[in-house]
């Protein structure tokens, strides 16, 4: 073993939050940069001695360095036992599902998620505590502390350990077990839905498309959708998980899956399409010629999740993150069950899971999950539409139209500016955030504005407060427009703009999107002058 000595403490004064430290590549491949973390977060947990960890990450560039790193710092540092995908491959979820299945004292996450991967890419890294869901802000906060006291770390000085072969064995007191990556998760999965049901539904005909984005989904959906469920073989395409994702920005969103939505929006579109991101927690569903948007897929699965075995006696409560539509509230209204809204981070619907409030979550980028893990979950939000698909006898735009009819739409688009400059967009913030007490009782453009705050949130399990979570204003009619700055890129800033407006008028449900939005798309760019003041004609992403 050795002990190094630090001659810097290379960590910028950058908070960190429940989704890690992300940064590019190169910054990771600084001297002592990874280790310093990684020594920090050990300090932070008071130190690991006797720990039993998981390790596993997306697979994108630098994951088997950094998996190597961790291992041989984690037996210098006493941990007992480090359960490992092979190659230093585990989804998100899949994660998750071991820490909580095997009772494990947390786990260590490598990945930047959406974000673009490959030597000149993005690369990230997580702790998720025992309950498998992310480390709440008194660990991450105690991580940043020790980032800027750590003098030292320790390490064992040693040839790489073999991560490619299932295989249980020591390095120094340390047992490392070298799992299938996918094995666990699967099993999960049968027990949740009614795998028989699914194959029925694919044998009689319906065909599938998914889409891994060459991320680490595609293990998983080759096993389940293909050799499991009977899909045919290719029909999980991109299924490989490659070091730069095969240049894809694994987002699942119109943008960057548009080889997809291009397919279901064709004559020759199968019956379901589906894709996930790059560690495998997003997932978006679309039908021939419809897009199932991940507000409106939350409450479509809400509404019908009891036909699935996992859910059959009911749900307990629903949650979603605050910028997320109020769609499910609907849902949760009729199911006379309560609905949370929540800041954006999963942290926050763990806390809910945890003390039983609530059975599904979920957020507007793309997020979905269930009390089953501690995390978003794509793939098990992809199989839960199949299962209610095979259950009713309808397919995604039945299920769609047969919703809005009976509950109302709720047009809903997220338009993203990336890559601003970071004092021009804190200051777009900090000037809307002043504007709010005039806003009341304003008209733009013909909408008169009933309420405008900056959403504060008081946690219902551990008392908790988190303020300055996005500016909301609500106009009459049930419309809103929510304003919040993104902290998951690793350039620049991105500005989040959410518009929501309800309609219940059946005769307009089917109207465009963006042309349903257009008055409010035109009054937040009035009430923020994002064009005048960020030099953007209009967003780098529509969703």
């Amino acid at each position: 073993m050795t002990l190094t000595t630090l001659k810097t403490t290379p960590f910028d004064d950058q908070k960190l939050g429940t989704s890690g430290l992300r940064k590019k590549v190169s910054v990771f491949r600084q001297p002592d940069y990874l280790e310093n973390f990684i020594q920090s977060l050990f300090n932070a947990l008071g130190g690991v001695e006797g720990a039993d960890l998981v390790i596993g990450g997306d697979g994108r560039f630098y994951n088997r360095r950094a998996t190597q790193i961790i291992l041989k710092m984690a037996a210098a540092n006493g941990v007992a036992s480090a359960t490992v995908g092979r190659n230093g491959l585990l989804s998100t979820p899949a994660a998750s599902n071991i820490i909580r299945k095997y009772k494990k004292t947390g786990g260590i996450i490598l990945s930047a998620s959406h974000n673009p991967a490959g030597e000149n890419g993005d690369f990230g890294i997580k702790y998720n505590s025992s309950n498998g869901g992310p480390a709440p802000e008194k660990i991450t906060d105690a991580i940043f502390e020790e980032t800027k006291k750590i003098t030292d770390y320790k390490i064992l000085e040693i040839p790489d350990v073999d991560i490619e072969h299932l295989n249980s064995y020591k390095l120094m007191d340390m047992d490392i077990h070298i799992i299938d990556p996918v094995e666990d998760y699967q099993l999960m999965m049968e027990e949740i839905f009614d795998f028989d049901a699914i194959r029925k539904l694919i044998a009689s005909g319906f065909t599938v498309r998914f889409d891994a984005m060459n991320a680490i989904t595609g293990p998983y959906a080759k096993a389940i959708l293909e050799r499991t469920l009977g899909a045919a073989e290719g029909s999980v395409v991109n299924a490989v998980p490659l070091l730069d994702f095969g240049g894809l920005h694994p987002d699942p969103n119109p943008v960057h899956a548009k080889a997809l939505f291009d397919l279901m929006h064709s004559d020759s579109a199968p019956d379901f399409g589906a894709a996930s991101d790059g560690d495998g927690d997003r997932n978006i569903v679309l039908g021939r010629n419809t897009y199932a948007a991940p507000s409106d897929s939350l409450a479509v699965l809400t509404a019908n999740a009891h036909l699935a075995p996992g859910y059959a006696k009911g749900i307990k409560g629903v949650a979603r993150s605050m910028p997320t539509s109020a769609a499910v509230d609907r849902v949760a209204k009729s199911l006379n069950i309560p609905c949370f809204e929540t800041p954006t981070g999963w942290k926050f619907f763990g806390n809910l899971l945890d003390a039983g409030e609530v059975t599904l979550c979920g957020e507007e980028s793309a997020g979905t999950g269930s009390d089953h893990v501690r995390e978003k979950d794509g793939l098990w939000a992809v199989l839960l539409w199949l299962n209610i698909i095979a259950a009713s006898g309808k397919n995604v735009p039945e299920l769609m139209t047969d919703h809005w009819a009976k509950f109302g739409r709720n047009f809903y688009s997220r338009h993203d500016y990336e890559n601003l400059d970071l004092e021009t967009a804190n200051k777009l913030i900090a000037d809307l955030r002043g504007k709010i007490p005039s806003l009341a009782g304003k008209t733009i453009d013909g909408l008169k504005v009933v309420a405008a705050d900056d959403f504060c949130y008081t946690d219902p399990v551990d008392g908790s407060v988190s303020s300055h979570q996005g500016v909301r204003i609500y106009f009459k009619g049930e419309s809103r427009i929510i304003f919040r700055l993104s902290g998951t890129g690793t350039e620049g800033a991105t500005l989040r703009v959410y518009l929501e407006r309800f309609e219940g008028n059946k005769e307009k449900l089917s109207m465009n999107t963006q042309d349903a939005l257009a008055p409010l798309i035109a009054a937040a760019d009035k009430i923020a002058n994002i064009s005048s003041r960020t030099g953007r004609v209009e967003p780098s992403v529509i969703s």
